[in-house]
């Protein structure tokens, strides 16, 4: 089964983290991606640029478009993978092997619609 892995976060305390901390992190989700992939159970990641999202809201035929995301919340969704497992306990413990301090790691199963037709893209930074 399908599962999303949707990583919540503080953008403000990513952006603080040392070079060594960052360096941490990102070691741990590449060697994850490593052996999800090696697996044959990893699907697309996604990392969202931070601070640049907009919200979209429609009500009684009015559109309403606002900087997002929401300002009133101390984590943003800054990622998401989709991982292949066979049980929710094992995308909870992937997630496990992802998790970082004020990370927030929500997992929900997905149901693939469509896998498009979009390469993979890193943008620069």
């Amino acid at each position: 089964m399908l599962y999303s892995i949707l990583i919540y976060g503080s953008e403000d305390s990513v952006a603080s983290w040392t070079p060594q901390e960052k360096q941490e992190v990102m070691g741990r989700h590449a060697d994850v991606r490593q052996d999800l992939k090696a697996e044959q159970r990893l699907g697309p990641v996604f990392r969202l640029a931070p601070n640049e999202a907009k919200t979209v809201r429609k009500y009684r035929d009015r559109r309403f478009i606002t900087d997002g995301p929401f300002a009133e919340t101390k984590e943003q969704l800054m990622g998401i993978y989709v991982v292949d497992c066979a049980t929710f306990e094992d995308a909870v413990a992937a997630a496990e092997r992802l998790s970082f301090e004020t990370g927030v790691f929500e997992i929900r199963p997905v149901t693939w619609l469509d896998p498009g037709g979009v390469p993979a893209h890193t943008p620069e930074e």
